[in-house]
């Protein structure tokens, strides 16, 4: 039987997809794209085998412009296929057609894509890309919905909203990020760009107080980029203030 154009699945084919995922797996792309072609062309109208070549290019070849065809043959023989408009939606994303990927990932939301919170990061990335902060900032929001208080999705929200000129509350979404952090687990990144916003809106202390923290806080694997942005931040908030650092 044949349903919404995908065909009964050949149970013989599911060792050979195994295959190819333990082959990307183990990190040998190119044999792993060789077989997963041999059975797309063997098995042209198999949705599943499809969709594992587009994967195959787009996710662990990183080759997104020639994983965009798989996705487009699997939506044609089987246009209600969700996680393929998603794929394809997220394809579009890498290759910068942001304004296709937002159509694609909307529409995907329609469809009830149970993966919610991915969905609306990855919308809100692409519309950042394209300048809708207003619509970038609800979708963040309806991220954090589905993960409240997580840290990282309150700083990109706070990022949106910075670039949105909205500094207040993008200093709200840093504290409250920081706030569940304690210890070792505090994030000098988040230290710094709070601390940065703070400078701007002319809270020299607090900016200074952040700087601080944030190169106490400063860790083993933390980029030597962000320390030197810390140890910037403190002087410029020094000298904003007239004293020595």
């Amino acid at each position: 039987m044949e349903r919404n154009g995908r065909q009964a699945w050949p149970p013989e084919l599911s060792e050979p997809l195994r295959e190819v995922d333990r082959l990307r797996r183990g990190g040998r792309y190119t044999s792993a794209l060789a077989l997963a072609r041999a059975l797309a062309g063997a098995h042209p109208t198999q949705v599943r085998v499809l969709v594992e070549v587009g994967l195959t290019l787009g996710v662990w070849g990183g080759q997104p412009a020639e994983a965009l065809p798989w996705f487009d043959r699997v939506l044609a023989l089987a246009p209600g296929h969700v996680a393929t408009r998603y794929h394809r939606a997220l394809t579009l994303a890498r290759l910068g057609r942001h304004a296709e990927a937002v159509e694609g990932f909307t529409q995907v939301e329609a469809a009830g894509f149970r993966k919610a919170l991915v969905l609306h990061m990855k919308r809100a990335e692409s519309l950042e890309a394209l300048g809708r902060l207003t619509e970038a900032e609800a979708d963040w929001t309806a991220a954090l919905a589905e993960d409240r208080g997580n840290p990282w999705l309150l700083q990109q929200r706070a990022r949106s909203r910075v670039r949105a000129g909205r500094t207040d509350a993008a200093e709200a979404d840093l504290t409250a990020a920081l706030a569940s952090q304690e210890g070792e687990a505090v994030d000098p990144e988040l230290l710094y760009e709070r601390g940065a916003l703070r400078l701007q809106r002319g809270d020299v202390t607090g900016a200074r107080a952040d700087f601080g923290a944030g190169l106490q806080s400063f860790r083993v694997g933390d980029p030597p980029s962000l320390l030197d942005a810390l140890r910037r931040g403190l002087q410029d908030a020094a000298v904003r203030e007239g004293g020595a650092p």
